[in-house]
């Protein structure tokens, strides 16, 4: 009688073991799927940063290619315009502001302004300022009293 009852028990232990596996089962899959999803979605932001990079990359290039062609035109509209029209006068000509402003920034050497960043910044101002600012006035002697 003793070998049926732990039979009975080995057998009630099994399905027990059995359907709790089954349930961990579920759980386990389902959290398998979700590392998969994860995972596709972490390397799917990858490759959506990798190409905002490079499209910015590219952007910068093209809008630095394009500054570069509008100031070559606007040199090539000032030179011949001064060619075209050589009697028409400085401030009826459009394009005369603009030659005198980009050759000074052409010409401008590089060393000053790289002089003027190696200086300290002041932080301060030449004597007093602001509310603090005193003025030297005499001093008043007390009335007297009579």
């Amino acid at each position: 009688m003793a070998w049926i009852y732990a039979i009975l028990i080995f057998v009630a232990g099994a399905l027990v073991g059995a359907f709790a596996a089954r349930l961990g089962n579920k759980n386990l899959k389902q959290q398998k799927e979700l590392q998969k999803e994860l995972d596709k979605t972490k390397y799917q932001l990858e490759q959506y940063r990798q190409e905002l990079i490079d499209h910015f990359a590219r952007s910068s290039d093209l809008l630095d290619n394009l500054a570069k062609d509008y100031s070559k035109l606007y040199e090539h509209m000032a030179k011949t315009s001064a060619e075209l029209m050589p009697n028409l006068p400085e401030q009826d000509n459009p394009f005369s502001q603009r030659i005198s402003t980009l050759t000074a920034v052409a010409e401008a050497p590089e060393s000053d302004s790289e002089e003027e960043s190696t200086q300290p910044p002041r932080d301060y101002a030449n004597g007093a300022s602001g509310l603090l600012k005193t003025e030297e006035r005499p001093l008043e002697e007390p009335a007297k009293a009579s």
